[in-house]
């Protein structure tokens, strides 16, 4: 069997690739998989909404765990296996480090792996066929080159048509404004430390998303069973913001907002997917 699969983020690239496939700019697809985390922002589900609608191809949505819920439970010391890329900051000598990033690899590829196999009929633990292959189409784009990588399944060939095509972040909110299509919001964890202060601060402007972050990031710090199953010593204390600071206490300003100049843009950051 072959099968070709979008792997679907609901961000700006993969959402300019789902519907670039539909208007036959690149090669049809048997269907579309969406990794639900259970963390995005409320905007990207409404975005995936529309978009579902827009398809004629079918978008399979699939979730491993609740990767929120499973953070609730590890700073209640009653689920010990996960990990997040939390910064870490020694309270003894103030050295700043990160935790290891494990949530990307469960809680987005393995379902949409698992997706797969159920896609080519294999059981649990059945072996692959040689005959089988799919060809899984991936968001990223020309500016982000660093991020192509081999699929760690043999059946599985990871294809790039944005970079094929040498799109970039900006040429993908370019096509979707030139065939009136509006433009996605970032999909991303309201809480994934990666995020750039600007992420931040569009975060902040919904005050329901933003509580949840001001009680996670104030839940990891809090919780010593918690920091024990997380780093290994409570020597360490965990935040989401890159300043080691809780997050209400970070200065978010723009350089403009601060009386400075400013001759770069946001960083996009890295979500990993």
């Amino acid at each position: 069997m072959k099968l070709r699969i979008l792997s679907l983020g609901a961000g700006v690239q993969s959402t300019t690739l789902a519907l670039m496939i539909e208007k036959g700019e690149i090669p049809m697809v048997d269907c579309a998989i969406f990794s639900d985390v259970g963390a995005e922002p409320k905007l990207v589900y409404k975005h995936l909404e529309w978009l579902e609608k827009q398809l004629s191809y079918p978008v399979y949505k699939v979730q491993w765990r609740n990767l929120k819920e499973d953070i609730i439970s590890a700073a209640k010391g009653e689920y010990k296996a996960f990990t997040a890329p939390f910064y870490t900051k020694n309270i003894d000598t103030n050295k700043k480090g990160m935790l290891r990033r494990q949530c990307t690899g469960d809680y987005k590829l393995k379902p949409i792996n698992q997706k797969v196999r159920e896609l080519l009929g294999y059981k649990k633990g059945q072996r692959y066929n040689k005959n089988d292959k799919v060809t899984m189409i991936m968001g990223i784009s020309y500016d982000e080159m660093f991020r192509m990588k081999m699929n760690m399944h043999k059946y599985i060939t990871n294809n790039y048509p944005l970079v094929d095509k040498q799109l970039r972040r900006h040429d993908c909110f370019n096509w979707l404004e030139k065939n009136n299509y509006p433009k996605p919001p970032r999909s991303a964890c309201t809480f994934c430390p990666y995020h750039s202060n600007a992420e931040w601060r569009e975060i902040k402007k919904n005050k329901e998303e933003w509580k949840e972050v001001l009680e996670l990031d104030k839940m990891i710090r809090d919780q010593e069973k918690f920091k024990n199953s997380q780093s290994g010593s409570v020597v360490d204390e965990l935040f989401l913001h890159r300043d080691c600071k809780p997050i209400d206490e970070v200065d978010m300003r723009t350089d403009e907002e601060k009386g400075q100049m400013s001759f770069l843009d946001e960083c996009d950051g890295i979500c990993g997917v």
